[in-house]
């Protein structure tokens, strides 16, 4: 595999997980218990900083403990700790700044590098170098979102991970935009929940942001009909009862936005419940992980190729599970 293949499938798996933890772990003991931690809560990814003392070990007992996990290294300054890095399994370096030489000596070995950049200069640079993932750093201090897209419009082929200042509540600004892959961020294993090895507290973080990032919300209820009569039927029950305004589609009819009869039987015994998402593929990818596979077949994509409708396998109550992008 070319480094350009493991650049790509790098940024393939970072786009589906959305969120990188920056971790400075002082106790190197406490590495396979920090990453269970991490993995429970839904966040299979790790930045390991080389600004605390045994970082490459920290990795070593981390991707042993959990071969799938996607553990790379950060503030990597120099050659001997990309090495060091890569020598204890790290899937990948990033650092701060842009240093050629490192970036050289990590791509000559056939290993990914993404540089820290908050310059047009720092871009140009990078795709001097071969790059087109790079790390954007420190994004809020740079100028945050709008300040990313703006030098990021000339580089269309450029493609980054903003970390510095980015926490939940501003994560998925970041995220809307389709030139950041993920982004890193340390508010998820924050030194106080470390330094009392609140395993449960940091799981509980990362669950939290993971759903944040989704952001699941209801959107509607399908009920299964035998026919357009009896779809009809129903919708003018909810006008006359609740005042809800009828629309008749090609396929259903709505009664609101809220009810969605269907003109003939449709996926699930009784019928569908649709739940909007900032992202079907990152909700697919940890959905899976909760035990709740996709139904083959059922995924659509819109016109700039983004998957925005699937369907689950598993029924809630004999309702079947409809996954929509949000709007």
């Amino acid at each position: 595999m070319t480094v350009k293949e493991k650049i790509d499938k790098l940024v393939d798996e970072l786009n589906l997980i959305g969120i990188v933890p920056v971790i400075k772990l002082d106790k190197v003991e406490n590495a396979e218990k920090l990453a269970a931690a991490l993995r429970d809560g839904g966040i299979n990814c790790a930045e390991v900083t080389f600004r605390a003392k045994g970082a490459d070990e920290v990795i070593r007992r981390m991707t042993k403990a959990f071969p799938d996990m996607l553990v790379g290294a950060g503030t990597v300054l120099t050659c001997e700790q990309a090495d060091a890095a890569y020598g204890a399994g790290a899937r990948f370096c990033v650092a701060p700044g842009l240093n050629p030489k490192v970036v050289k000596h990590c791509l000559d070995k056939g290993q990914p590098f993404a540089p820290g950049v908050s310059s047009a200069s720092e871009i140009e640079q990078a795709l001097e170098l071969g790059l087109d993932f790079v790390k954007f750093f420190p994004a809020e201090q740079a100028g945050g979102l709008g300040y990313i897209k703006s030098v990021a419009a000339p580089y269309s082929s450029m493609r980054f991970m903003p970390t510095g200042g980015v926490t939940e509540d501003n994560l998925n600004g970041y995220l809307a935009f389709n030139k950041i892959v993920c982004c890193g961020g340390s508010w998820i294993v924050p030194a106080k929940l470390l330094e009392a090895e609140d395993w449960a507290g940091i799981t509980a973080l990362c669950r939290k942001a993971v759903d944040k990032m989704l952001g699941f919300t209801m959107v509607h209820v399908g009920l299964n009909c035998a026919n357009a009569g009896e779809a009809e039927s129903v919708a003018d029950e909810f006008a006359a009862a609740f005042g809800f305004e009828k629309k008749v589609g090609n396929s259903s009819v709505f009664s609101s936005t809220y009810m969605e009869m269907m003109k003939q039987p449709f996926h699930g015994k009784h019928g569908h419940i649709a739940v909007a998402t900032n992202s079907v593929t990152r909700a697919l990818y940890q959905l899976e992980k909760r035990g709740y596979k996709v139904m083959e077949g059922s995924q659509k994509y819109n016109a700039d190729g983004v998957m925005n409708v699937a369907y689950l396998e598993r029924e809630f109550g004999g309702f079947a599970v409809h996954l929509v992008l949000k709007k």
